[in-house]
């Protein structure tokens, strides 16, 4: 079996973004998706990543991967060491997608799954080698952003979860081990929550989508992005830390500050409104430009934290040094010919 064979199942924006973190670090990549359309919206998801990713690495990325498509979800696993399921939330789907995969596989592969709510536990039901499959949920574009949540559940090993840490770190991603198996996992947990704070703003009148966004994007969105939530908390306590902060503003707690345990029926006037507020908002750009706008707003942050070496930036600098020791090895391992070079 090759080790530098990845599988995507469903090629969607999410199994497009993981095939281009696979070719771009040296993998041949499998596809399988029936959609006729699969080959063009791939396609534009690369084009972004190859115009953005390498933009954040100062060390030189090894030459792309092979990029395949396949006619079967059995001739695109077969010889795959990492195979990632990224097709719709819908459990019979999963089930059916996983049998396939598990039936075509090699044993010794490892099965991720893109699902942003289903526990591994729903998705294991459908296969008889459960310590193999666990969640991998990434974030939008994956090329870029390094977060990817494993989550095993009770019939993980930790073996097949250090194989995974070692596959996606070695193509610059951050695999954060969830300890226990929870809907959602920990991330979309705290955007749901955010998102259903601001349903009820716009609901209610206060804010606009765009005044929402500003609020991210101008203000906490920044701290949050190179320091997280608690470290935040932690510095804002001043020189008594966190404990600090706990006394002075867990009383808030109690506060009627948001409606975080209710949400607003999504019914079509509420629809109505976000939709329209979106579209005076962003309309004037289509989403590939959105996209590329994205893309390199990211870069530029995180090349900027990568200056400080903090946060995403120190987990480049350890991605510069890997991809420069790479190089260094596939040099040592194919010496030029001395000979050669003088004749030449």
């Amino acid at each position: 079996m090759s080790q530098k064979t990845a599988a995507v199942i469903g090629g969607g924006v999410i199994g497009g973004g993981w095939a281009a973190r696979f070719l771009m670090h040296g993998w041949r990549v499998n596809i399988f998706d029936p959609d006729p359309e699969a080959p063009r919206k791939i396609g534009e998801v690369l084009d972004n990543a190859r115009a953005s990713f390498p933009g954040m690495l100062d060390a030189k990325l090894p030459p792309e991967g092979e990029l395949v498509y396949c006619d079967s979800i059995s001739e695109a696993v077969v010889q795959a060491a990492w195979i990632q399921e990224s097709v719709p939330e819908r459990l019979d789907i999963k089930h059916s997608t996983l049998g396939e995969i598990v039936a075509a596989a090699n044993d010794e592969a490892l099965i991720g799954s893109s699902t942003s709510g289903f526990k591994p536990s729903e998705l294991q039901q459908a296969i008889d080698c459960p310590q193999r499959l666990m969640v991998a949920h990434p974030f939008n574009p994956v090329y870029l952003l390094p977060l990817v949540e494993l989550v095993a559940g009770d019939a993980g090993t930790v073996e097949n979860i250090e194989r995974a840490k070692q596959i996606l770190s070695s193509v610059g991603m951050k695999p954060l081990v969830v300890r226990k198996e929870i809907d959602a996992h920990i991330a979309d947990r705290f955007l749901e929550a955010v998102w259903r704070e601001g349903l009820w703003l716009i609901k209610d009148g206060v804010a606009t989508t765009e005044e929402i966004d500003d609020a991210i994007r101008y203000g906490f969105g920044l701290r949050w992005a190179q320091m997280g939530l608690f470290e935040t908390y932690r510095i804002a306590g001043g020189e008594a830390g966190m404990r600090h902060f706990i006394e002075q503003f867990g009383p808030c707690l109690s506060w009627p500050w948001t409606k975080l345990m209710d949400v607003p029926e999504l019914d079509d006037e509420l629809i109505d409104k976000i939709a329209t507020q979106s579209d005076q908002q962003s309309g004037q750009h289509t989403i590939r430009e959105l996209e590329r706008i994205r893309d390199n707003n990211l870069v530029g942050i995180m090349r900027a934290l990568k200056e400080t070496d903090w946060g995403a930036g120190r987990l480049l600098r350890e991605h510069d040094a890997q991809l420069r020791s790479n190089l260094g090895a596939a040099n040592e391992s194919h010496p030029r010919d001395e000979h050669s070079d003088r004749e030449s």
